[in-house]
């Protein structure tokens, strides 16, 4: 076992959860709100959803997600998703409070869901995995053979996990510096954000349809 490869297949992880998209958003703006558990529990959410991803790809039932039809029903349903969520950031504004302890927090369980179906339902985590992870699977099953697949598959699940609970202590130490207009600030970007990838995820479901 290599260990140096176990080590960049984290980093790979990481890497792979890093860049700003609709659930490093959500994160953030419920990890500001809520604090630490509330951001940790849709990241959490969001690698269930890609574990689901990787087993299916790893068992090469990646046809299923090559349906036209599904394919269009994840762009508009998570187009759906997206879009309530930014706009229920951005109404939310007049009930937030970040020095009141008693200010009404947002359930785990929504939060969960919220990271969940924002991956579920996306096919940008679709084709993402699809070209990395597939890819990845390929070339570590031809050069080391397939014997340790599902052990270098859990590195960069591990990858994954650092990175959310990286994100989730940052939006605690942030919640300690914020005031209440950059908190609302913070949470008209990140809603507006949101919206922004449900508009863009509607329109291409809706091309697709009509294509």
């Amino acid at each position: 076992m290599n260990v140096n490869l176990l080590i960049s297949y984290v980093i790979l992880g990481v890497t792979l959860a890093a860049p700003i998209g609709p659930v490093n958003s959500a994160r953030l703006d419920k990890g500001i709100k809520n604090g630490f558990w509330h951001a940790w529990i849709v990241g959490t959410g969001s690698m269930l959803a890609d574990a689901i991803f990787m087993l299916l790809i790893y068992l090469g039932l990646v046809q299923f997600l090559n349906i036209p039809i599904v394919q269009i029903f994840l762009w508009l349903f998570g187009g759906f998703v997206l879009i309530y969520s930014g706009i229920e950031s951005v109404m939310k504004l007049n009930t937030l409070d970040v020095r009141s302890a008693a200010s009404k927090k947002d359930s785990m369980l929504s939060c969960f869901l919220l990271g969940f179906f924002m991956s579920i339902t996306s096919p940008l985590s679709i084709l993402f995995w699809l070209g990395i992870y597939g890819s990845i699977l390929a070339k570590t099953a031809s050069t080391f053979g397939t014997n340790h697949l599902l052990i270098y598959s859990s590195m960069i699940f591990l990858g994954l996990f650092l990175w959310d609970l990286c994100v989730a202590g940052l939006t605690t130490g942030l919640r300690r510096f914020l005031n209440e207009k950059m908190l609302r600030a913070i949470s008209v970007i990140s809603g507006v954000s949101l919206i922004g990838f449900g508009v863009y995820f509607g329109i291409e479901g809706i091309l697709a349809l009509i294509g």
